[in-house]
């Protein structure tokens, strides 16, 4: 089985060609992204009319790199996989609306995939896991807590109820003047920072609701660089250990919840374990905090490679494998429209971001 994978859902161009035969473990064959960071960074974030613009100057030559680099041609392609949303509208017309080409031309199924899917199945591409397992996804759109309990079943137990966790490392990079993106540059920056010269609000920290706050944060960051400006590079670096700090520490207390309560859920799970994805799982810090979290609780810690964690076509590729085998590669792709808003989770009701096309995520 072998599957092209497209994702566009916003500043990566990216396909891949993942094949799974037999008993044998996945392979990934190709894995070609095109990031856009140099295009927005001018603008200290993401441009949608130039993320749409850029995909669609770019992804025929990606689609054909990724079928060089895997030594695949597209006949021998079982089925074609497209991030449908949620994501940027335009990037998503440009992805689908190809692969819906790619497909009728070379007469292989179509498969609308889900983008949050994608990172909630990659540690079965990477890692082998079985069911079921609780996902953490850190991001510039998405901060949720997941129970991953098989193909296509999904049940959101906390979500943020302002700010994703990327966007606050965003927002915050750019009160500070540092450049874009935000997440490695405030990492890089609180290296050299003393986390403990700023006392920092930990939101929703030893709250009963299950979910995530950034916002108030934000602010407190605003506040402390407003009366000590102007900020010299020592400064900057102590807000941002500060800010880190209190990132951590926050995040780590919403997740011990949520294992607790996996195990009650689960209690017959030998082996439980979390997966954390998303661009932020990157930080060195949080990733140190869940780590230690996971240890104290007996779970075990899986984090996919970094360039798997973030947006790439690999995971969409092999979303499509999944539900390929699992018999739920879903009738007449050809008129799936793109929605920038699709919830992994259907059934529970949106805190904040829900409007006539439903919840943000």
């Amino acid at each position: 089985m072998r599957v092209l994978g497209i994702e566009t859902s916003c500043d990566e161009t990216a396909a891949s060609i993942v094949a799974l035969d037999g008993g044998s473990a996945p392979e990934i064959l190709s894995n070609v992204v095109l990031s856009q960071i140099e295009e927005h960074a001018a603008f200290g974030g993401v441009v949608p009319e130039i993320a749409a613009r850029a995909h669609v100057e770019a992804l025929d030559g990606i689609v054909e790199a990724a079928l060089t680099d895997s030594a695949v041609s597209l006949d021998e392609v079982d089925a074609v996989a497209a991030t449908a949303g949620p994501g940027l509208v335009g990037g998503l017309i440009v992805g689908l609306m190809t692969a819906k080409a790619i497909a009728a031309a070379a007469n292989k199924p179509l498969i609308a995939i889900n983008h949050l899917e994608g990172h909630a199945l990659t540690a079965r591409l990477t890692d082998g896991l079985d069911f079921p397992y609780l996902l953490l996804l850190v991001s510039g759109g998405h901060t949720q807590i997941v129970a991953v309990r098989g193909v296509g079943d999904y049940q959101r137990w906390a979500t943020t109820i302002d700010d994703a966790l990327g966007e606050a490392f965003d927002k915050t990079a750019k009160m500070l003047g540092l450049p874009y993106p935000g997440g490695p540059n405030v990492e890089k920056a609180a290296a050299k920072g003393d986390a403990s010269r700023f006392a920092f609000p930990r939101p929703m920290k030893g709250s009963a609701q299950p979910d995530f706050s950034f916002s108030g944060l934000k602010t407190a960051v605003r506040q402390a660089a407003t009366v000590i400006a102007p900020l010299s590079d020592q400064d900057v670096a102590d807000i941002c250990a500060s800010f880190q700090a209190a990132v951590a520490d926050a995040l780590g207390d919403r997740v011990a919840r949520a294992l607790a309560r996996f195990r009650k859920e689960f209690p017959d799970k030998a082996k439980p374990a979390l997966v954390v994805a998303g661009g932020v799982a990157a930080n060195r810090t949080i990733k140190a905090t869940l780590e230690a979290r996971c240890s104290k609780a007996g779970f075990a810690f899986v984090a996919p490679p970094q360039k798997l964690c973030t947006d790439n076509a690999a995971m969409i590729a092999w979303a499509g494998i999944e539900r390929l085998r699992a018999g739920m590669a879903g009738e007449n792709a050809a008129d799936f429209a793109p929605r920038s808003r699709w919830p992994l989770d259907s059934i529970s009701a949106p805190l904040v971001g829900s409007g006539r096309r439903g919840a943000k995520a």
